[in-house]
């Protein structure tokens, strides 16, 4: 956020994460317009715009990221064990090229302390839809898929839905399990999990995606979640990147990790649309990189997306960029002839 610019990456993020905790931001109080209004998987969003994974990893900060404005929150990735991630320095801002380099490794509280903070914010009555975003130990052999069934099993219950992160960059061998056969194995396991949880509403299960796939490997990846035995209920697309674009300026740009914000923008979104057309628009997606702009939102929702999500905008610009994209998402939309962001999905990625 703006005011904590002037510390290091981590320590701002540390002081972002408590301003919402605690409730410091002004809360939105002018309802969000109806042209932005959706429901996915029988739940009403009241605006499609959601905070990715990795700002909220411990789930201490939803109510106040619900007040600025978010429609949705997606928290963690959380790990079964506590987990202290990689060593610091770990996250680096690009202010010149208006992204960020992290490599935090999953640093998770783990399940237990985690899911009594989701399990008191999901009973209040004003709140976001939940997401929680499941990872892997560090310590798991990465073969193993019992850390996600864990993790469903475990906030399953709890949960508005459920991503499966095999995508990080930022766990050794944790992105071999995109490859076809691990996935397949992994996605089945889990959807197991998720059908026998033994709830009234199974929450939905979505697969969280890298950028750095060749066609080849994102035709395998549709061609598994088409699957009915592996029939994921979304995607998000996509997660950080680690190619470097050879136009970045800032001092940091060869760190290693995940790089997110504006370099990733363009690469996402022609991935939405890649994913669109490979499942047919058969199963919705959440789109995330780089937006940062209601046009931003808006070439999403075009490309395939059903919902968006920000994190680096979110960092740089601080709260106000929520409502400012919802205000210019509404603008656009109005302007184009459409009456609901439903309308748009899809349309430039069947066009194309």
């Amino acid at each position: 956020m703006p005011f904590t610019r002037r510390l290091d990456p981590e320590t701002s993020h540390k002081l972002a994460v408590f301003a919402m905790k605690h409730c410091l931001i002004k809360k939105q109080v002018k309802p969000d317009p109806e042209s932005i209004a959706t429901r996915l998987w029988g739940m009403h969003f009241s605006n499609p715009i959601g905070l990715a994974a990795g700002f909220d990893k411990q789930a201490e900060a939803m109510q106040g990221l619900h007040r600025t404005g978010f429609g949705f929150v997606e928290i963690g990735s959380v790990t079964p064990e506590p987990q202290d991630g990689n060593k610091k320095p770990r996250v680096f801002r690009l202010d010149e090229d208006k992204a960020i380099i992290n490599r935090y490794g999953f640093n998770s509280e783990g399940h237990e302390a985690v899911y009594s903070r989701v399990k008191m914010e999901g009973e209040k009555q004003e709140r976001a839809v939940i997401g929680v975003n499941l990872g892997k130990n560090k310590l798991s052999a990465m073969e193993d898929v019992g850390d996600y069934v864990d993790g469903v099993k475990k906030f399953g219950a709890i949960a508005d839905y459920l991503v499966i992160n095999v995508s990080s960059p930022n766990t050794a061998g944790l992105r071999r399990l995109q490859q076809k056969n691990e996935l397949e194995n992994l996605i089945s396991c889990v959807l197991e999990a998720r059908n026998n949880l033994g709830v009234t509403k199974l929450p939905p299960l979505l697969l969280k995606i890298a950028p750095d796939l060749n066609e080849e490997e994102r035709k395998d990846i549709a061609n598994v979640i088409l699957k009915e035995h592996c029939r994921v209920d979304g995607i998000i697309v996509c997660n950080t990147t680690t190619s470097r674009p050879s136009d970045l300026k800032s001092e940091f740009k060869d760190q290693t990790g995940g790089l997110s914000g504006q370099p990733l923008k363009d690469i996402s979104t022609r991935c939405i649309g890649d994913f669109y057309r490979l499942t047919g628009g058969q199963i919705p997606i959440i789109g995330v990189g780089g937006v940062a702009t209601g046009q931003d939102a808006f070439e999403k929702i075009l490309a395939g997306a059903s919902l968006v999500q920000l994190y680096t905008s979110f960092a740089f610009q601080g709260p106000p960029i929520v409502r400012r994209i919802k205000r210019e998402l509404d603008e656009i939309l109005r302007s184009k002839g459409y009456k609901n962001i439903s309308e748009a999905i899809g349309k430039s990625a069947l066009s194309s």
